[in-house]
């Protein structure tokens, strides 16, 4: 299968603010939609890329981090690696934990600007995988922070939107100004 690299919205970007629409189908033209995301995703350093993302209005993302590296980046001694890529379509959280961890979060469609934000330190999420099957996961760490960041954007929501709106504003001008010299 020839894959493509897709162009990455950036912020203020009126189509990262719009809700996603549920996949009816997983077909052949949304598996091709996966490997393109994947190879974007890779293409530009990412862990994480939602549909939204590359102007495309579906409740599809892609997670790809080690279940061993904590929200600080720092390996977690006695976990496995874990690395597989997730694809995850129509993705739902059906519990999260209590307790809350903070992460320095970047967004490529935020390209080059990071912030703290606090996010439930574990999330059970039920998807669709890239072959239509039902699944549910537990996610911690950093793969936790990851998968929250990416389905957000299915909701129009940009990790900046934690801030405040002054240190929110600052950033999606820095992010313009650097993509606006590419």
């Amino acid at each position: 299968m020839l894959m493509t690299i897709l162009t990455i919205l950036v912020a203020p970007n009126p189509l990262l603010r719009k809700k996603a629409e549920p996949v009816a189908l997983v077909d052949a033209s949304i598996k091709k939609l996966l490997k393109n995301m994947e190879e974007t995703m890779y293409a530009e350093d990412g862990i994480g890329l939602a549909a939204p993302q590359i102007g495309v209005s579906k409740r599809i993302l892609i997670v790809n981090v080690p279940a061993n590296v904590g929200v600080d980046g720092d390996l977690i001694e006695g976990i496995k690696p874990d690395p597989d890529l997730f694809f995850m379509i129509n993705p739902e959280i059906v519990s999260t934990s209590d307790d809350f961890a903070t992460c320095q979060e970047g967004c490529l469609s935020v390209p080059k600007q990071y912030a703290s934000v606090t996010r439930h330190a574990s999330v059970v999420v039920r998807y669709l995988n890239e072959e239509g099957k039902t699944l549910e996961r537990e996610f911690k760490n950093l793969q936790a922070a990851c998968v929250q960041h990416e389905m957000d954007h299915l909701d129009g929501k940009l990790f900046v939107d934690y801030l405040s709106t002054l240190k929110r504003d600052m950033l999606i001008r820095k992010a313009n100004r650097l993509y606006q010299k590419l």
